[in-house]
């Protein structure tokens, strides 16, 4: 038995058919390397037997009498890899615009709760690719242990055995009914404790902020984002879409600029996002914010819990036309976020995630979207961006080599498209979730990326002496990402 963290719990709490809760992966294969060739029936078995014995993938939720506790996890007795593992087949011509728009269609599905809460479609008939779309539920895995446990699934050869993981903790027995309901109650009694434990840092960090913002030197604050399109009450639908950039292109930037590679690849999202705003005649006055997810595995003082995240607020620089103007804008806000958000215990929003109620979130997200308050409060932020750390090295999943990795993430009311980037072999894989109401060619966004890119490089060109502008600007700075490749968009170098 495993109780779920307040912060886990709480992408449980937050889920309505709308609001869907999960995590999705695209994973491009090569089927010609695997040993003997490829079959489903052979990669079914070698799945089924990689993941029996990794409790993340074999365990199940169990909720506690009266909700009086975040749930727990328990050994599914019944566990059948047929539940979780199917085959689909492309529509002919089974191309770009087939598979995203099918992807698309299963991302928007929800997930069975009375089972392990992960699904895998393998899917067949794109070219001489085999591919596989995941789906994690965020109560499983954030971001970066995501990453690690679909790498218990791949190895360093076609024939070699699986990586290998950093040992999850078994999920045991599965209690009665009367030891959960006890153990909950103990719980709630240790609430006033922690409560008290967190108010003192919590208003010193406000004062802090407050400070910072007086100074200039603040993050980028919530509820000052301008109303886009895709910031609005979504529905259960979703469009998505695919880019891919290079390593060397970006670190290319990165050595003339003097910028991170965090600063280049945000700045790509605010220049792809400007243009594909102005091309709708939308295009705000101030710069679109963004909430960045921040892994706070290597800080954080609490073992338990799959998520291990905090977050930080950016501006995108959407109101900026020049490249190199907005890169260097870039580099001095990240600056100064990255030294906010250090400001900021890593267990802040971990801890006072523990307060989330069953019930009351529950209720509350409903009556949210029901009134559609999104539309009609300040804009919190506009979309979620996210760096996953990838594989620098070629990666073979059941045998067959990884070609392009493509994670995409939740959307959320208020704020119905998220990009999320992850590295790969060299490359840099761009996927772009959104509301189907708010954004349906999401192919107008992210074809923007590598033109992007060769814009920055071009600027970079023509004006070598600006380099030295951002050095000044970026000394120090930003956190860091994975990042990768551009010339082509993904449609036209995968199909």
């Amino acid at each position: 038995m495993d109780r779920l963290s307040g912060l886990d719990a709480s992408f449980l709490y937050l889920e309505t058919p709308e609001q869907l809760m999960h995590v999705c992966g695209l994973i491009v294969l090569d089927p010609t390397t695997i040993p003997g060739g490829y079959t489903y029936a052979g990669l079914r078995e070698t799945l089924r037997d990689r993941v029996i014995d990794v409790p993340k993938f074999t365990r199940r939720l169990r909720r506690v009498p009266l909700d009086i506790d975040h749930p727990v996890w328990v050994a599914d007795d019944h566990f059948d890899i047929d539940h979780h593992l199917h085959r689909l087949s492309l529509p002919a011509p089974g191309g770009y615009d087939e598979l995203v728009e099918l992807c698309g269609h299963l991302a928007g599905q929800t997930m069975n709760r009375s089972r392990p809460l992960w699904e895998m479609w393998v899917i067949e008939g794109y070219a001489d690719k085999v591919v596989v779309f995941s789906k994690m539920h965020h109560a499983t895995v954030d971001g970066a242990s995501g990453s690690n446990l679909i790498s218990h699934l791949c190895s360093l050869e076609p024939d070699a055995a699986p990586l290998e993981t950093s040992g999850p903790v078994p999920p045991g027995r599965n209690p009665g009914g009367l030891e959960l309901l006890g153990r909950g109650v103990v719980h709630n009694l240790t609430k006033p404790l922690l409560v008290t434990r967190l108010l003192q840092p919590s208003v010193s960090l406000v004062a802090k902020t407050i400070g910072r913002a007086r100074e200039g030197t603040a993050m980028a604050a919530p509820f000052t984002a301008p109303r886009t399109s895709f910031n609005g009450t979504i529905s259960g639908h979703r469009s998505i879409g695919f880019a891919e950039l290079d390593l060397e292109e970006i670190k290319a930037v990165k050595q003339a600029s003097g910028a991170t590679v965090n600063d280049v690849v945000l700045s790509l999202a605010g220049g792809a996002l400007r243009a594909y705003l102005e091309s709708r005649g939308e295009l705000p006055d101030v710069s679109l914010i963004a909430t960045v997810p921040v892994s706070v595995r290597g800080t954080s003082q609490r073992a338990h819990g799959a998520n291990k995240v905090s977050a930080m607020f950016a501006r995108l620089g959407t109101d900026i036309e020049d490249p190199l103007d907005r890169l260097e804008m870039m580099a001095t806000s990240n600056r100064n976020a990255k030294e906010h958000h250090q400001a900021i215990s890593a267990d802040t929003l971990q801890d006072w995630a523990e307060f989330a109620a069953p019930r009351t979130f529950g209720l509350a997200v409903r009556a949210y979207a029901g009134l559609r308050l999104a539309e009609k409060h300040p804009v919190v932020h506009n979309l979620v961006i996210s760096n996953v750390p990838g594989p620098p090295i070629p990666l073979y999943f059941a045998g067959a080599r990884i070609d392009a990795l493509c994670p995409l993430g939740p959307v959320f009311h208020g704020a119905g498209l998220n990009i999320t980037v992850m590295s790969n072999n060299g490359r840099v894989h761009v996927g772009v979730i959104a509301c189907s109401e708010s954004m349906k060619d999401v192919g107008a966004l992210v074809s923007r990326f590598p033109d992007e890119l060769q814009r920055v490089k071009e600027a970079l060109d023509r004006s070598t002496s600006r380099a030295t502008t951002v050095v000044q600007a970026s000394t120090s700075a930003g956190t860091k990402i994975s990042a990768s490749r551009t010339q082509a968009a993904w449609p036209a170098s995968m199909s």
